[in-house]
């Protein structure tokens, strides 16, 4: 005779992008799952599923992290932004316009993790140098580009970011 054991759900609560959550998971549901697939939040790209490419990078309570690599149940109480949080097609934030213009992106699929672990960094240092955006984006793979397109989009950012603070 075969057996099924039901899960336990846990009741977790937390705000994404703004937007408070409550939610119940399996205390082993991967948090690059629950906002793909149970608030929508497709931004959020799962790549190596090792916490390895930074493609699932978000940013939990103001520093990023992997989040293929965090459960949801782990996040109860947390601040999380997701690369959707930065901007829309229509209006788009400073980082996303410079990768755009400067062809930051390639096929994209690293864009999202690029984008928030760049917000990270100016959000810490509105002024990086070209080794401080790369030691910021190293933990990020990209196979498309050789990394001078998203240094050089990174730098148009700053400069878009401080303008636009100085009126």
């Amino acid at each position: 005779m075969s057996s099924v054991t039901e899960i336990k759900q846990v009741r977790i609560s937390l705000t994404v992008n703004g937007e408070r959550h409550e939610h119940e998971v399996e205390p082993r549901r991967l948090l690059s799952d629950f906002l793909r697939e149970d608030l929508g939040l497709t931004g959020t790209h799962v790549g190596c599923e090792h916490g390895v490419c930074g493609t699932c990078n978000i940013m939990l309570d103001g520093r990023t992290a992997r989040a293929c690599l965090l459960f949801a149940a782990q996040c109860d109480g947390a601040e999380i932004r997701t690369v959707e949080s930065l901007g829309t097609v229509d209006k788009m934030h400073p980082i996303q316009e410079a990768f755009w213009e400067k062809h930051g992106l390639q096929c994209g699929f690293c864009t999202p993790g690029m984008l928030m672990s760049a917000a990270e960094l100016l959000e810490r240092n509105p002024e990086p140098s070209s080794e401080e955006i790369r030691e910021a984006v190293s933990s990020n793979l990209c196979r498309c580009t050789g990394y001078q397109t998203i240094v050089e989009a990174v730098q148009d950012a700053a400069t878009r970011i401080r303008e636009q603070a100085n009126g």
